[in-house]
């Protein structure tokens, strides 16, 4: 009686009485239970184009399922447990899938899922590119595509395009959508490499599991959902590695191989500060960077000089900030045209150097760092004597030992290679036996700088 009550005081006019409102309802009952059988079907039949089961761009998701085994740079005869992630993925042309790199990082076994489908097949790493986190797998069983669309890609958005990010994330098993908009587009640093490189910044919620994902704008792809800030330290923060490194990333693998984006190995300081740009010469017109100190062995390594004022990079002028404006309303870091490169390029420069302008090139080369940072798909390398471990020092160390010690952070940090120094080598711990009793754990973590009394280290 309450329930109609209820329901009389929302849909019933009011010149009823709660008597007659009661006798109706049972009437319409009645009607209802004799036809809903025929009621029913309608519905289920019914075509609906806001269903989600309709929508085209689901034929293009993908489902990872990887298991890995990180090796153990400390103990490096060992490998770690296996462990079982996921991610999401998409169809591309060629019967491939595009993902994440760290999706499938050091995996041993991949299996992927399409939307929709309750079979599993086994897939295998076929590209990876760890610099930009992507990587594409190959599905040898045809029946895989059967059904599936290939994505289709658009171009770089701009600041508060709609997009809509499409993945399996955390919190239950069916394909997300979650919409958004973009609102930032940056040279950023991307935690899998550790590389900068051009990233978009969108409020699209972008959670674990949504890695590897694509991300559209009015139906086309624009980018692959990758990381994103924990939440608390940042809301409705997520990032998404840009078309632009895509293709690039594609048209590299359609010639058999992948090169990571290349550096020019210098570092530069602002020349914001008007008795700066006056010792050095610097016109009114004139804006760009001071060239601080230039990296052995690096791109710029024999061209470019110390106290060198770049002007301009691959035809785009630097302002005295770093920064580029390579489109109307868009501002990024000087290093952004490197992302459009591949190693080996030649890339122009302008410079001024005692007053002169000068216009040279340079050869671009991969990374070159003394201590290298985090590296994957690869065993570590050690050598063992008399119990002591010898291991080349290098990001994975410090992620193994889970502990940077003090005495390494000014070599990971600045430490810069040279003629006679490309890398460190440590002495990173002592395995206990009769032959080097006494030695015991004072002796852990040291860098080796002569064996046998004798310092050569371009052999080391």
């Amino acid at each position: 009686l309450e329930f109609r009550r209820v329901l009389f005081r929302s849909t019933i006019p009011v010149f009823l009485t709660l008597e007659e409102a009661i006798l109706m309802l049972e009437t319409l009952k009645s009607k209802i239970l004799r036809t809903a059988p025929a009621f029913f079907a309608m519905f289920l039949f019914w075509p609906s184009v806001s269903r989600a089961g309709d929508d085209p761009l689901r034929k293009s998701l993908v489902k990872i399922f990887s298991t890995l085994q990180n090796p153990n740079y400390y103990e490096p005869w060992r490998v770690g447990p296996q462990e079982n992630v996921s991610g999401s993925g998409c169809v591309i042309l060629g019967n491939r899938i595009l993902t994440n790199a760290h999706v499938v990082s050091n995996s041993i076994f991949i299996q992927v899922l399409k939307d929709g489908d309750s079979k599993k097949y086994t897939a295998r790493r076929e590209f990876v590119a760890h610099d930009c986190d992507l990587a594409i797998l190959r599905v040898e069983d045809p029946g895989f595509f059967r059904g599936t669309r290939p994505v289709k890609f658009g171009g770089l958005p701009s600041l508060k395009d709609k997009v809509e990010v499409y993945g399996y994330p955390v919190g239950g098993e069916e394909l997300s959508i979650t919409e958004g908009g973009i609102s930032r587009i940056e040279v950023i640093n991307y935690s899998h490499s550790m590389r900068n490189l051009l990233g978009i910044q969108t409020n699209a919620a972008i959670n674990p599991g949504n890695s590897g994902g694509p991300v559209f704008n009015h139906k086309k792809m624009v980018g692959v959902a990758f990381q994103g800030y924990n939440g608390a330290v940042a809301q409705n923060t997520g990032y998404i590695v840009p078309v632009q490194l895509i293709q690039r990333f594609l048209a590299q693998i359609r010639k058999g191989g992948y090169s990571p984006v290349p550096t020019l190995g210098l570092y530069a300081e602002s020349m914001e500060n008007d008795s700066l740009r006056s010792y050095y010469g610097m016109k009114s017109s004139q804006t760009g960077l001071l060239v601080s100190k230039v990296t052995y062995g690096s791109s710029s390594w024999g061209t470019i000089k110390e106290n060198d004022v770049l002007l301009a990079l691959d035809g785009y002028p630097l302002s005295n900030d770093g920064t580029i404006r390579p489109r109307k309303g868009m501002q990024l870091n000087f290093t952004y045209p490197l992302c459009l490169h591949r190693i080996g390029d030649k890339m122009t420069l302008k410079v001024l150097r005692d007053k002169k302008v000068l216009k040279l090139f340079v050869t671009l080369k991969d990374d070159a760092r003394l201590v290298p940072f985090i590296q994957y798909d690869r065993d570590p390398t050690y050598f063992i004597m008399d119990g002591l471990v010898f291991t080349p020092l290098n990001a994975n160390y410090f992620q193994t030992t889970k502990e940077m010690p003090p005495n390494f952070m000014p070599l990971y940090f600045n430490g810069l290679p040279s003629a006679d120094q490309k890398q460190i080598v440590l002495m990173s711990h002592i395995l206990s036996h009769e032959i080097n009793k006494g030695y015991g754990s004072k002796y852990a973590n040291l860098v080796v700088e002569k064996v046998n009394r004798v310092q050569d280290r371009k052999s080391v």
